[in-house]
């Protein structure tokens, strides 16, 4: 055995196989959301493992629900999660970039340009595209007025299902999101777009979706009883159960006398029927609980005139305690070892109500007292199209939030991505050092975007380029002609148009964390030059 090898147990690549395996399988992943982007994309149908069915156009979907085997493309499944999480559009274009700037980075290496200079090119190349959007691309949106708001909203559905009757999804998604407005302790305004509850309903159709001012918690009162309706509501929020307080496991109880036995059945009674007093002597004419109520225990509640709902999931019931001011309580024992409740746990809202809505009832809770809570009630003909209008209508719900609270907007359709692409060209040449090449390749790789555009809505992919381009080069280099920055494409007439004053618009942020994120995610996988896959040890197998 040659000294130079060490004994390695597993497979060893370097080098060049590694980085053309990676950029192979970055591509692949690449090509799988490619056809969906832009307002002509096509959507994906996936079938999972146990049969079910799910139809999307949303990228982080897609890549969620492959489960991606490459630990290369395994990067770019985070990172559409990642501009899921912090943006909430552009997944899909973040993946595109990414795979195409590791295929233009792969061509250099083959030509003999080391890593490093790619990598400090690419880093570069990002910082002043960034910049670039921030200083001459950027629109305040003080300029625009509400209108902006709804755009940003169309452009975000428009690849989407609903794109059809994206004008009134989009009033209704600008309008919660401005109706969950809050100022924070620091005084900065926010909009907690958690707090928009989207309710799905089968049945009518989508243009019947609706909005609903107040909390609706998807499950009905627990007893017949109950009545319909309690103005103003004490709300207490639950996270234990209602039901005759069994003993503990493992708990054993010697009895002698028989008669005992009636006796700690009666106290385990007792205890319930005491925690509920407790409840209602505190105020409480609205309890909602994560658990269980058992009959015996919703007696008292009808007796009362209160409402109980029973089984409400944790996240609903931390909304509404936000929403209305309470403390979710998990149990009632305080520090002196007594049960207490005090009123101050109680939450306040105008008032709640059981409403029907399509086959299921609904407990409403309108006017709560901090935040205002909404509810979206989505209509349609079935689950799949439900499932995607409820991510289309969270992308677009994220965008208007990012534009409210950054105030700047973009031109979309391509137009940003080409605008880049000449003034980093331009850029490239007046740098003598190594990364100008890499820097001219970045600039090459934002125009994927259009093109993809353009190839997905069947039209001439290289014409429209080009004339973008060329309307863009026109922009940088006269003076007076600056105004040309925003051409983008319209990609139902195939032409190229000015897209600021067509309404196709996105927020700046939302470009520059695409950018960002896509760079990063690049630079991880070229760092890469040596992959050892260690094979699993057999004789332990056997010995298990």
């Amino acid at each position: 055995m040659a000294i130079g090898n060490p004994d390695i147990l597993g497979d060893r690549q370097s080098g060049q196989d590694v980085r053309t395996q990676n950029v192979m399988a970055c591509q692949a992943v690449g090509n799988i959301v490619k056809t969906s982007l832009g307002p002509v994309g096509l959507d994906k149908m996936l079938v999972d493992d146990i049969g079910d069915v799910t139809i999307t156009n949303d990228g982080a979907t897609i890549l969620k629900m492959l489960e991606v085997e490459h630990p290369a493309a395994k990067v770019l499944v985070e990172l559409a999660e990642l501009q899921d999480r912090e943006v909430g559009d552009g997944t899909t274009s973040v993946v595109i970039i990414a795979a195409e700037l590791l295929k233009r980075a792969n061509d250099l290496v083959r030509n003999k340009i080391h890593p490093t200079s790619i990598i400090s090119g690419y880093r570069l190349a990002m910082r002043e595209a960034c910049k670039y959007i921030e200083e001459k691309l950027a629109v305040k949106v003080e300029k625009l007025g509400k209108d902006s708001l709804v755009n940003c909203a169309k452009t975000s559905m428009s690849s989407k299902l609903i794109s059809g009757d994206s004008d009134f999804f989009a009033n209704l998604v600008v309008e919660a999101v401005q109706a969950c407005k809050m100022t924070n302790a620091r005084g900065e305004i926010k909009y907690p777009i958690k707090g928009i509850n989207i309710l799905k309903a089968h049945g009518k159709s989508a243009k019947d979706s609706y909005l609903l001012k107040g909390y609706a918690l998807n499950t009905g009162r627990a007893a017949q009883g109950m009545p319909m309706r309690v103005a103003p509501a004490r709300i207490a929020c639950l996270d234990f159960n209602l039901q005759k307080t069994k003993m503990q496991m493992g708990v054993q109880v010697l009895v002698s006398d028989p008669r005992e036995l009636e006796k700690i059945r009666q106290r385990e009674a007792d205890m319930t029927k005491e925690r509920i007093e407790k409840l209602l002597k505190a105020g409480a004419n609205v309890v909602l609980t994560t658990k269980g109520i058992d009959d015996m225990a919703l007696k008292y509640f009808v007796e009362a005139g209160a409402i109980a709902v029973r089984r409400v999931r944790k996240e609903d019931l931390r909304h509404v305690a936000k929403a209305t001011g309470a403390t979710a309580v998990s149990t009632f024992a305080d520090m002196e070892g007594d049960e207490t409740f005090d009123s101050s746990f109680l939450g306040h809202a105008d008032e709640v109500v059981e409403e029907r809505i399509a086959d299921d009832d609904v407990v409403m809770i309108k006017g709560t007292k901090n935040s205002s809570a909404v509810s979206l009630i989505l209509r349609g003909a079935n689950d799949y199209m439900l499932d995607e209008m409820d991510r289309a209508l969270h992308d677009a719900l994220c965008i208007v939030k990012r534009t409210l609270e950054s105030n700047t907007v973009v031109a979309g359709g391509g137009a940003v991505e080409a605008a880049l692409s000449v003034y980093l060209e331009y850029l490239a040449t007046t740098l003598g050092s190594r990364e100008q090449l890499a820097i001219a390749e970045f600039a090459e790789s934002l125009l994927i975007i259009p093109k993809v555009l353009s190839v997905n809505a069947a039209k001439d992919a290289t014409e429209l380029v080009a004339k973008l381009r060329a309307y863009h080069h026109t922009a940088q280099t006269k003076a007076d002609k600056k105004h040309l920055s925003s051409m983008g494409l319209d990609l139902v007439k195939g032409s190229v148009r000015n897209n600021l004053e067509a309404g196709v618009i996105e927020p700046a942020m939302s470009k520059v964390k695409i950018l960002q994120f896509a760079t990063e995610a690049a630079i991880t996988i070229l760092r890469i030059d040596d992959m050892i896959k260690l094979v699993k040890d057999e004789s332990q197998d056997g010995q298990d």
